[in-house]
């Protein structure tokens, strides 16, 4: 029986944290499939068409992995595609509290799919969207968080920004 994952996020925009994950999650199943979710309760800088035409570029080449885009509940898509894992990453102890209730909801929805969270690389520990969103549309360099692809889209989204509006959208949760 092949065994599917989904690896589900907003990956606005994926970051090489993301990119970790996904690549190892694909070591232990015989698909990942990078789930973009199409329209979360969060303000997005990216389209989710940019979305996913960014990660399917930053996952090109990497043994069997896709990425597609999905509205709903993650378990429905999870269905739908046939996974039977649904895969998260674990950054600081501060996403333990979020992941565990997404996993307990998930476990009521859909007893038959199991939830497992991978631990971030250490090198990959402070990264969020968020974050790499923020300092690039501050003029930061994010080649360190990013591939070239990302880094040259949120180059010229904060261009776009700046020409439209007098002040560009910060990200982070801190003040």
């Amino acid at each position: 029986m092949k065994r599917t994952a989904i690896y589900p996020g907003t990956f606005d925009p994926i970051h090489f944290g993301h990119i970790d994950i996904a690549v190892r999650a694909a070591r232990i199943c015989d698909e990942l499939v990078l789930a973009v979710y199409d329209q979360p309760s969060k303000s997005l800088l990216f389209s989710v068409e940019e979305r996913v035409a960014l990660a399917r570029d930053a996952l090109a080449g990497k043994a069997n992995t896709r990425v597609a885009s999905y509205g709903g509940l993650t378990v429905e898509f999870a269905r739908e595609i046939g996974s039977q894992v649904i895969v998260r990453g674990l950054r600081a102890i501060s996403d333990f509290e979020l992941e565990y209730q997404m996993a307990l909801t998930n476990q009521q929805l859909a007893p038959d799919i199991e939830f497992v969270c991978l631990m971030t690389r250490q090198a990959h520990a402070f990264l969020s969207s968020s974050i790499v969103k923020e300092v690039a549309l501050l003029g930061g360099d994010v080649s360190s968080m990013v591939s070239r692809k990302v880094e040259t889209a949120l180059r010229a989204k904060g261009r776009e920004l700046r020409e439209n509006s007098e002040t560009v959208p910060l990200y982070s949760r801190g003040d």
